[in-house]
């Protein structure tokens, strides 16, 4: 890109940033618990599919559409509705929780080129606060296919480090599908018995009126763990596993691979 046409872009850029803070002939209000944001229905139909389907379902009053926003914060919507108009969004000036902070957000408004950018920038920039909040990073990452660079950080990372999650006092609430791809992973720096506990551990807080003597438990008890763990249990490596640990778990074991 030559200079003149950075040039040109920078000041259609700032023609719109000038058009959100002026509100001229806004039609849309954003509710976003105490604060109302008035924009404009054609800039917020182009630039997002979200918004789009929230325009052509929502019911105008008095020539004005009005859509309530949950589960984002205000401060966040802010950086990103400023990024919808101008197509910028300086991340350097920005706290790495508050980026963080973006990416659902991001992704719920349909901006795949953003969700890219956040989790490149993250990576790349602030490695060391994903490392720090660890336990949230992993476990917001799996929320959504669309995350995928932050999952393969954070599971890279659990190759080497694999009691960061399993040992987490979160570790019973993550999700299925991270736990299903730390399992795929074969260089798991962590006994296969071990990883046998854990899952078991997590798959008991997921299944409802588990007694806990597993002596007082019914075949209807074990076959309800089992199809909680029907995506899990098969990715265990039972034959790296010493005979004492098949005889200690050979009750459970026996029932999952009938």
């Amino acid at each position: 890109m030559s200079e003149i046409e950075a040039k040109l872009l920078e000041r259609f850029s700032n023609d719109f940033a000038q058009l959100l803070e002026t509100e001229y002939e806004y039609n849309v209000i954003i509710k976003i618990r105490e604060q109302i944001f008035k924009l404009h229905s054609l800039v917020l139909y182009q630039r997002s599919s979200f918004f789009r389907q929230e325009l052509s379902t929502t019911t105008k009053k008095n020539n004005i559409i009005e859509i309530t926003l949950t589960n984002i914060s205000v401060d966040a919507f802010k950086i990103l509705i400023k990024y919808i108009y101008t197509g910028k969004i300086p991340l350097e000036n920005i706290e790495p929780s508050t980026i963080f902070d973006l990416l659902v957000p991001s992704n719920k408004f349909c901006l795949p080129e953003l969700v890219e950018y956040i989790q490149s920038y993250l990576i790349d920039n602030k490695a060391s606060w994903l490392r720090l909040k660890f336990t949230q990073v992993f476990s917001t990452s799996f929320q959504d296919n669309n995350f995928k660079a932050l999952q393969t950080f954070c599971t890279d990372i659990l190759a080497k480090h694999p009691n960061l999650i399993f040992d987490s006092d979160d570790f019973t609430s993550i999700h299925e599908n991270a736990l299903i791809t730390l399992l795929k992973r074969d260089d798991l720096q962590i006994e296969e018995s071990e990883i046998w506990n854990k899952v078991i551990q997590w798959g008991k807080v997921q299944t409802l009126d588990l007694p806990f003597d597993l002596k007082q438990w019914t075949d209807k008890n074990f076959l309800d763990l089992k199809n909680t763990l029907g995506k899990c249990t098969p990715l265990i490596r039972y034959f790296q596993m010493s005979g004492e640990d098949i005889v200690a778990k050979v009750k459970l074991i026996d029932k999952f691979l009938r």
